[in-house]
């Protein structure tokens, strides 16, 4: 692994910028978990709080009609219309006495006239028939309990109330007036007030029609209104119970809306908590998380990538080293060592395909007496131009210069037959004879080439290798400067015996 990263710098830092989005990835699934159990545990919160409501609201209520009943049953027994009033208002109003906020307990006769009170100093000139609660009870014998409006009490010097009745009838079934107790609406705003909605948040109850009877925070204009056409409302009243997200079209706050139904009544008890009060901690904790995430993040991002562009260089550097390692540093062809291996490597793939493998020997003539008259920087130019020409011609991908040493070089040819290997050999000479070598002087300077050329196609189990080639076409390169100098000379191996040929 190390090993195809080193030679791969790129990897580690797509791997590192890889895993840091990973990271800021699995950051964001946890983020997203943790914003949906906010508003989970914000739910259960508030179908907690709305149970408490609701709770107290089933039971007082239950309390205040078991009083109601007692009283029609008290009204509808004639005999307590012949008790003293005192004892009269003991037997009807007893019960009445232990329920909560309890405002006045009273028996309406059929004409709207106050019959009794539990208070003896009750104005009893007051007449009721107009009330809502009272015309309802009237005519609709099936009623049963009755849940009013908010009212502003005629019998309690216009005090803020709602009215629970029940209907009383005669012996013939006939409407005979109504038991009523008056609640003071500050019993529904004491419910509220030992709840925290959050900054931003709100509380309230509200009857089945939209008209709110309380609410936190509170404002007094509000009660008695009805929010009846509020989008919010309308979604929770086609529902007993519930939880959803609306904006109020008061204030434009997001709330998340949980309700019950109050069993027995027409009210509903909502807990309203701001969105943004809810989602408050989990922000801050978010912003902290997605900080550090980032920071640390683009922090293994830029060490993956300072450490790719570490390995980068350190390969160009090993690269770097390895072809000074393999090039002649003055004319920048492969030098001896990496010649000496080309050739056996060579060698063993032209026995194992039957391929002839050919070898050129190079020299510059006289190039101790160019050197001793030109000086040796004149030498090193004429090396550096022979080296190109000899580049230059011999082209292919498969084939290798090489500098053997001093002004010698060495050309293998993998799959070259000797009459290639030849004209190879006699374009070189050529281009070498036909350059101006080095400039400067006050006569253009030429040098000339001696090239001898060997080719081998090694039998299977043949010992010989690459090296007997090359020593071939070292002795050519001798019949070509006994010949003269400025000449090729070629030798093919027939069978395992190296023999010479002039051509």
């Amino acid at each position: 692994m190390t090993h195809y990263v080193s030679n791969r710098p790129w990897v580690a830092g797509v791997a590192g910028t890889l895993v840091a989005t990973a990271m800021a990835g699995l950051t964001l699934l946890t983020l997203g978990a943790g914003r949906v159990d906010a508003l989970n545990h914000a739910r259960q919160n508030s179908q907690n709080l709305v149970s408490i409501i609701s709770t107290d609201l089933a039971r007082n209520v239950e309390i205040y009609d078991l009083s109601l009943q007692s009283m029609v049953d008290g009204a509808r027994n004639p005999v307590t219309w012949t008790l003293p009033a005192s004892v009269r208002r003991a037997v009807l109003f007893d019960r009445a006495t232990t329920a909560a906020y309890l405002g006045g307990a009273y028996l309406i006769d059929a004409n709207g006239e106050v019959a009794a009170a539990q208070d003896d100093d009750a104005n009893t000139t007051v007449h009721l028939d107009d009330r809502e609660y009272f015309q309802v009870q009237a005519h609709d014998a099936k009623t049963g309990l009755y849940f009013s409006h908010p009212f502003h009490s005629r019998l309690r010097g216009e005090k803020l109330s709602v009215a629970l009745t029940r209907r009383i009838d005669d012996a013939q079934g006939g409407f005979a007036g109504i038991a009523l107790l008056a609640i003071r609406i500050e019993y529904f705003q004491h419910l509220l007030d030992r709840i925290d909605p959050g900054g931003a948040g709100s509380v309230f109850i509200v009857m089945a029609d939209g008209t709110l009877l309380a609410r936190k925070p509170y404002v007094a204009r509000d009660i008695g209104a009805s929010i009846g056409k509020s989008p919010t409302f309308q979604t929770m009243s086609s529902h007993d119970s519930g939880t959803y997200i609306g904006v109020a079209a008061v204030d434009g706050v997001s709330r998340m809306y949980t309700y019950a139904r109050v069993p027995g009544t027409p009210l509903f008890a909502v807990v309203a908590p701001a969105v943004d009060d809810v989602l408050a901690p989990w922000r801050h904790r978010s912003r902290l998380a997605g900080a550090l995430t980032v920071a640390f993040g683009g922090v293994f991002v830029v060490v993956s990538w300072l450490l790719a562009f570490a390995l980068r260089d350190k390969q160009r550097a090993q690269s770097a080293l390895v072809r000074l390692a393999a090039t002649d540093p003055l004319t920048r062809l492969s030098n001896r060592r990496v010649l000496d291996q080309r050739l056996d490597e060579e060698w063993r793939r032209a026995q194992r395909e039957q391929k002839p493998l050919s070898v050129l020997f190079i020299d510059i003539d006289y190039f101790k007496r160019f050197n001793d008259t030109y000086g040796h920087a004149s030498g090193d130019e004429a090396l550096i131009a022979v080296a190109t020409c000899i580049a230059s011609v011999a082209r292919r991908s498969v084939d290798l210069v090489a500098r053997y040493g001093g002004e010698e070089f060495a050309v293998v040819m993998p799959d070259t037959t000797p009459q290639r290997a030849f004209e190879m050999g006699e374009r070189i000479r050529r281009k070498v004879e036909s350059q101006i070598i080095v400039r400067g002087h006050d006569t253009p300077l030429t040098v000339t080439v001696s090239v001898g050329c060997a080719t081998a196609t090694p039998a299977r189990g043949d010992r010989s290798g690459g090296a007997d080639v090359l020593a071939a076409a070292d002795r050519q390169l001798y019949v070509a400067k006994e010949q003269g100098r400025n000449r090729t000379s070629s030798a093919q191996w027939d069978e395992s015996v190296m023999q010479g040929a002039v051509s």
